[in-house]
């Protein structure tokens, strides 16, 4: 069912699916920051999926960064592309709109770009009002890319292009401007106390795997109660392809996992 939430920058389009089921998930897709929708599958299958599995899912069409290299294509009208911090405000008015005055759990969760926009936001957010879980899908935490050799030399096709660690890099320094500061775009290597416990999967085969790896040392560190998977063979973006063996042990591992949080 499509809805709209007021945010500081105007209306934000979600998506909810589910019949009033004990636990929410705000669900973030990934396009690195400057591409996706809400109909992606990695989107709408995930949540058509997980609410059939009695989690309600609500999807943000947060806005979008100015496309790399064509800064003012697209800045106008309003729904306009813009930068830090404008999707972060709007997913923190979505958690705001759907936390429950009850003991019913709202997580957060996110693919790629949006895992880092998630784990981003609730940093950001005071810890009474932070989510009470957080699932982080094959996503990237760094405002540069930790580099791995032995992990970009295994990643095949495209991504081996349009995923090299630079070009990662310059996609976030897109996000946040030249000279803007990038700490509270990017979570990895900053303060993660009181973040509250997260549910990583990774692919192995995956440049962006490097930063997920010293993200959840960084949350282990913090003393953050961290389940990490990294599926064999898998590929970046496996949630954008339903029905792949990736994808279902993904929904299968975040189902469990949403259906034992505690109640607040």
């Amino acid at each position: 069912m499509g809805a709209t939430i007021e945010g500081p920058h105007g209306p934000v389009p979600v998506r909810r699916y589910g019949k009033g089921s004990a636990v929410t998930l705000v669900w973030l897709h990934g396009g690195g920051f400057f591409r996706g929708d809400l109909d992606l599958p990695e989107s709408h299958a995930v949540a058509t999926t997980l609410a059939d599995r009695g989690i309600d899912v609500v999807t943000v069409d947060y806005r979008l960064a100015p496309l790399p290299g064509l800064p003012f294509v697209g800045r106008r009208g309003p729904r306009g592309r813009q930068r830090h911090p404008v999707a972060a405000d709007d997913v923190r008015a979505v958690l705001t709109a759907f936390r429950s005055p009850d003991e019913r759990p709202l997580l957060l969760g996110g693919a790629s770009a949006g895992a880092c926009l998630a784990a981003a936001v609730t940093r950001s957010l005071p810890k009474a009002i932070r989510p009470d879980g957080v699932f982080l899908a094959y996503g990237f935490f760094h405002a540069v890319t930790p580099r791995d050799p032995a992990v970009t030399r295994s990643v095949r096709g495209r991504r081996r292009v349009t995923h090299h660690p630079a070009l990662l890099d310059r996609a976030n320094r897109n996000l946040v401007g030249r000279r803007a500061p990038t700490d509270t775009a990017f979570p990895g290597g900053h303060d993660l106390s009181d973040f509250p416990r997260a549910l990583m999967v990774d692919a192995e085969h995956d440049a962006m795997r490097p930063s997920g790896d010293r993200f959840a040392t960084e949350l282990r560190t913090a003393g953050v109660d961290v389940e990490r998977h990294v599926l064999p063979g898998a590929r970046h973006a496996f949630l954008n392809r339903p029905g792949t063996p990736e994808s279902d042990t993904a929904l299968d591992l975040v189902t469990a996992w949403a259906l034992a949080q505690p109640t607040r």
